[in-house]
């Protein structure tokens, strides 16, 4: 039997469905909530600043209808679509920010991180980070027109979230400042 939306309500935590599975997460580390509380802080400010859309944290759901999965729970994102209070989101983020955990590295892991994206662009949202912060400490940014070919920001640079975020900028030192790369 498949999990359903109604099952997801009734999970303690952080969990997506994918391929009928109810998917559970693990809570983050320090360094990894102290870089996502960071990325949502300035997409908070890109929300006031602009009028446009919601910056959202860790730990929201959206729902979408893809034949392999029913849902998402980026580490952080902005949505430009219909609140649902009380209910999850539906539809996709249209920036996504997946937060690489220790079992994130690795033939497998890469695998099931692309299929990830793919199913991102396919449920429409337009740029997916991967931020590196336990070995590399680089932002790779994926755009649903090039998923193939990551643009990657390092210490030092500016990154974006161009096309879906017009204007916002986010210094990579400010997301690496004092990792703890744990």
């Amino acid at each position: 039997m498949s999990a359903t939306i109604d099952d997801l309500y009734k999970v303690e935590g952080k969990a997506e469905i994918v391929q009928g599975e109810l998917v559970l997460m693990p809570p983050g580390v320090f360094g990894h909530g102290r870089l996502v509380g960071t990325i949502f802080r300035s997409l908070l400010d890109y929300e006031e600043a602009t009028g446009r859309g919601y910056a959202i944290p860790d730990n929201v759901g959206f729902v979408v209808n893809l034949p392999n999965r029913r849902s998402f729970c980026p580490d952080a994102a902005f949505f430009v679509g219909e609140s649902s209070r009380p209910k999850f989101l539906e539809g996709a983020p249209i920036f996504a920010v997946e937060v690489r955990s220790e079992e994130d590295y690795g033939p497998a892991a890469e695998k099931r991180l692309a299929a990830k994206r793919a199913d991102y662009f396919a449920a429409g949202t337009r740029v997916v980070w991967d931020v590196d912060f336990m070995r590399d400490e680089l932002v790779r940014s994926y755009l649903a027109e090039r998923p193939e070919e990551p643009r990657l920001f390092r210490r030092g640079e500016t990154a974006d979230a161009a096309p879906a975020l017009p204007g916002w900028l986010l210094p990579v030192e400010a997301l690496f400042k004092g990792n703890p790369r744990r």
